[in-house]
């Protein structure tokens, strides 16, 4: 998203003057006070600028940038998330890099039931390749990422945690997942959704289509 020449002009002329009523920034750009009203609508509605009745416009110093970040903060993984690729631990590695490379996924989740046991990514694959012969009879549990070694999300969690995890970590995909007890009073990752690099890049894109 991008403010217009205009709206960057009105930002300008509060920073100087502020406080400033609308009237008197219409004078300064030589132009119709109804002109400027939507511009000044998004300004506030934005953050950039607030509006004091009979007093007139501050400047808040947020910049679109920030106010962009805070907006990713405020939207839950759970509106942009998407159905894992599954495998039951009974799956063999095989099976696995078919079920990968057939459904172009680039994590794969294995679970028992429906709580999550492990992560396979693609590099795990690769590793259990070289020098193997026997992929077609060895389990995937053998090659998948433990807990407490998962990176994972949790509903509460926002685009902004999801895209900071992927980045820090290094990883495709993140599973999200709500904790429970089982019957024997362990507690137990259920598998509800992934956020990957896919969904992260794909909702900036659609934000920025909405805002033009």
């Amino acid at each position: 998203m991008q403010l217009s020449d205009r709206q960057n002009k009105i930002i300008a002329i509060v920073k100087e003057n502020q406080p400033v009523k609308s009237n008197d920034i219409a004078e300064i750009l030589d132009i119709n006070r109804a002109t400027i009203r939507p511009d000044l609508k998004i300004l506030s509605m934005l953050g950039i600028l607030e509006a004091k009745r009979k007093v007139g416009y501050f400047y808040t110093g947020r910049s679109l940038l920030h106010i962009l970040g805070s907006y990713i903060k405020s939207i839950s993984v759970m509106e942009i998330q998407s159905e894992p690729t599954i495998v039951d631990e009974n799956t063999s590695i095989y099976d696995g890099i078919i079920t990968m490379f057939t459904k172009n996924a680039g994590s794969l989740y294995v679970v028992e039931g429906k709580y999550l046991s492990g992560v396979v990514s693609r590099k795990d694959f690769i590793k259990a390749m070289i020098g193997r012969k026997e992929v077609e009879s060895l389990p995937i549990t053998l090659i998948m990422t433990r807990m407490p070694h998962i990176i994972y999300l949790e509903p509460s969690e926002s685009v902004y945690d999801a895209a900071y995890k992927t980045m820090f970590y290094e990883v495709e995909s993140l599973p999200i997942i709500s904790k429970e007890m089982d019957n024997d009073g362990n507690e137990r990752l259920e598998l509800i959704g992934k956020v990957s690099r896919t969904n992260i890049t794909r909702y900036v894109v659609n934000m920025g289509k909405s805002k033009e």
